[in-house]
């Protein structure tokens, strides 16, 4: 065993170990459509008094957070995003009335005179709770939280005072608050009638005593007023925050809601588990059969992959939601991608006899690969990174779990896959028995491929009307049936029902329109399973809804509620189609930089053809065009330009070692040497699809969908669509051949491999 392989069977046990340590002590972060619960996006709003800005919004939310804990919500979330929107996680609550209804209202912040014991019973006074429990017997309100200007937290080091909150009102409000406590001054030092309450929806948030050196009738001047007491800096400036916030209410808008059912999210948890058992088995024994023992040890670090990526999810905090799910499934397949590129190229290297020990053939395999797995995995990182930046809620959750199953999958090829590899092949059993490793025969499509002189680009334009062929189909899809935008994308209401006893479409219909909602769309997924989409409908009358239909069908069940603003799904179709124009000009950078122009804009012209035939598929077939979809679709982006660069890749290998030879002859062999990683590397991907689609449930049977077409049509243009495209613009191209690599260092074999330890370098 060679000391680089040495080196990575230390580092991938090492970094193994850590990865089943975290996953057996560390749980992960589930998203609320997996556990269950509500998450609401409240949009702040600019005030008489208050612009709805970082700040303010900032207020709004301690504000909130106050009024959350009040619920007893469990382990509630909230968090800014951007500017001037906070996003609010509810786990466990399936009725979001209630919580809509105290979020929606603006801060009450007020200011009262303490009474006497048992005199708050008369008159508009009330009795409260101070800040230590004990009742206050409070006045009518003197003075609004709109009367305050600023609140901050101070610490005086000099007076030794330690943390205070310092008060400073506008005008009117200053008068009246110099009354208030100067009428709390009449009062002798102690008594509770010289304490005032600040008041925060019906919460003492404090109630601090007058000074004593307040005379009666004196009162404290704004701007001079501090609260004072024994205060952690923490606790100082969560009161500043509260006083100021009561004092610029920001109003807030619920522009998106999402409810999901516990029991959804359970359910989407096993199918997902079922299909990636199922479709990681199938790729492994499909895997094992075509490259038999080395196939075998790739699938051993295919299941170390899915350990790592697992541990990085759950050790990054990240959350893990349904669409996150799928994309780890989804990863699984793609993950063997870079191990049947290196595969392919051993094979090559050990059949033509470039190389005469399997180590070097292996060796020159996993050099020869590099750069075509460099170039798809940056692709596709790409496309998760976009996801991440202009997908919104679980979709973003999908861009993250995409990328570390990315990078998670380039480490378990180069350093695991390679040193079990490594290993295996410095053992002479492995290389006496050739039908034992796998990569000592040809394989039985490159043997067919080769037995026969297959031409396929003597007519370029012949492929490319097929092309177009297939988008103006798809094209006539959007264009008859339309496209069906989920609520993501228009605004409204989507609220999906399960019922205890079977209810007929006509039945459901007709008792929505009874319930006031005649334009509200009904369809059904079974005999018990209801969905109701309409364009506007409040908690109360959802609430309503539900008990009219729960006469029709017993005890109903509200499965996923999911509300988006007018405003918000405006907001999300254009951040969509910013994504794909984004996706489309990266891509675009990306392989004019890294190929030749014409490379370049065959890739993208494939790309789009694959976007405009999945989106028409599902004009055709009347799916729903959603956030999920979007996700499904930039990924098919990735995978489709993976595959093209791996074919311009060879294509500019060959090329640049036969610049004479005509391009089509140059791409018509990079095609069929490629063939054999496509059809491989597609099997991978589609098992994993398949079994998403079976067993994923309904959740995720759309996201399957699209992926199962893309990756198809993906695979059929990267070789049938960019390549004749390149063609045609070759001819007009007058850029010379690609240039041949540097020649190697004298005492190394070519492309800079170090020589075989079995291998004395004698030749004759």
């Amino acid at each position: 065993m060679t000391r680089a392989t040495t080196v990575r069977a230390v580092l991938a046990a090492a970094v193994l170990l850590v990865s089943v340590f975290i996953t057996l002590t560390m749980s992960p972060r589930l998203g609320l459509d997996l556990q269950g619960g509500t998450r609401m996006v409240l949009q702040a709003k600019d005030s008489d008094t208050a612009k709805a800005d970082r700040e303010s919004t900032d207020r709004t939310l301690e504000v909130l957070r106050q009024r959350i804990d009040s619920l007893g919500v469990s382990e509630p979330t909230l968090t800014r995003s951007g500017e001037d929107r906070i996003i609010v996680e509810l786990p466990d609550v399936q009725d979001p009335r209630q919580a809509a209804d105290v979020i929606g209202r603006t801060a009450q912040l007020g200011f009262h005179a303490v009474q006497e014991a048992g005199a708050g019973q008369k008159g508009e006074g009330k009795t409260l709770p101070d800040e230590q429990g004990t009742p206050l017997a409070l006045g009518p309100e003197r003075l609004s939280g709109g009367g305050v200007k600023d609140a901050t937290a101070q610490f005086d080091a000099q007076q030794g005072t330690g943390w205070s909150v310092s008060l400073d009102f506008h005008k009117d409000a200053g008068q009246e608050w110099k009354r208030l406590t100067g009428d709390a001054a009449c009062h002798p030092a102690g008594d509770e009638r010289r304490r005032v309450a600040i008041v925060l929806d019906e919460k003492v948030i404090s109630s601090p005593q007058v000074d004593p050196s307040i005379g009666c009738e004196v009162g404290l001047p704004s701007g001079s007023t501090q609260i004072t007491g024994s205060f952690s800096a923490d606790e100082a400036r969560d009161l500043a925050l509260l006083i100021k916030g009561g004092a610029l209410p920001v109003p807030v808008e619920i522009v998106e809601q999402r409810t999901v059912g516990p029991t959804l999210g359970a359910d989407a948890i096993d199918a997902s588990a079922r299909a990636a058992l199922i479709g990681a088995a199938a790729t492994a024994l499909f895997i094992t059969f075509v490259y038999r023992l080395f196939g075998a040890l790739a699938a051993l670090a295919l299941g170390a992959y899915s350990v790592i990526s697992y541990a990085a999810l759950v050790v990054l905090g990240v959350t893990l939601t349904l669409p996150g799910l799928a994309g780890f499934v989804l990863a699984i397949g793609m993950a063997v991608d870079a191990n049947v590129l290196v595969f392919e190229r051993a094979r090559e290297e050990y059949a033509g006899r470039r190389s005469r020990s399997l180590r070097s053939a292996l060796t020159a395999g996993f050099r020869n690969a590099w750069s075509a797995v460099a170039d798809s995995n940056v692709t596709t990182l790409i496309a998760a990174a976009l996801l991440f930046f202009l997908g919104s809620g679980p979709v973003k959750g999908f861009g993250v779990t995409l990328a570390i199953g990315v990078l998670a999958s380039m480490f378990s090829a180069l350093v695991i896959a390679r040193a079990l590899t490594g290993i295996a092949a410095g053992s002479r059993f492995v290389n006496d028995y050739r039908g034992v490793n796998g990569l000592a025969r040809p394989g039985r499509v490159r043997t067919w491929l080769n037995t026969r002189d297959i031409q396929l680009f003597r007519s370029p334009r012949r492929w490319l009307m097929i092309s177009a062929a297939l988008v103006l189909v798809a094209v006539s899809g959007i264009l008859v049936r339309g496209i069906d935008l989920g609520v993501e994308f228009t605004g409204g209401r989507l609220v999906e029902y399960s019922t205890s006893r079977p209810v007929d479409i006509g039945t459901a219909r007709d008792t929505v329109a009874a319930a006031g909602f005649e334009d509200a769309e009904v369809t059904t997924a079974g005999d018990r399973d209801l969905s109701v989409r309409t364009g506007k409908l409040d908690n109360d009358g959802e609430h309503a809804l539900r008990a009219a239909l729960a006469e029709e069908g017993g005890e109903t069940t509200k499965v996923r509620d999911e509300l988006i603003g007018p405003s918000l799904g405006d907001e999300l179709r254009r951040n969509a189609l910013i994504a794909l124009g984004v996706a489309v000009f990266v891509q675009l950078a990306y392989l004019a930089a890294r190929f030749r122009w014409t490379f370049a804009v065959a890739s993208v012209g494939a790309l789009v053809h694959d976007v405009v035939i999945l989106v028409g598929a599902f004009a055709w077939l009347g799916r729903p065009v959603d956030g999920i979809f979007l996700a499904a679709l930039l990924t098919v982006i990735g995978y489709s330009v993976n595959d093209s660069v791996v074919v311009f890749d060879r294509v500019r290998e060959l090329w640049a070692g036969s610049r004479r030879t005509p391009v089509a002859d140059v791409a018509n062999r990079a095609v069929l040497q490629t063939v054999p990683r496509t059809v491989n590397t597609g099997m991978g991907a589609l098992f994993i699809l398949v079994a998403l689609a079976v067993l994923g449930g309904d959740s995720l049977e759309d996201f399957a969908l699209a992926l199962l077409i893309g990756v198809c049509v993906g695979t059929y243009s990267s070789v049938m669509t960019a390549v004749p495209g390149a063609l045609l613009l070759e001819r007009t191209g007058k850029a010379p051949p690609p240039a041949r690599k540097r020649a190697p260092k004298r005492g190394r074999p070519a492309g800079g491999a170090r020589r075989d330890p079995a291998d004395n370098g004698a030749r004759v």
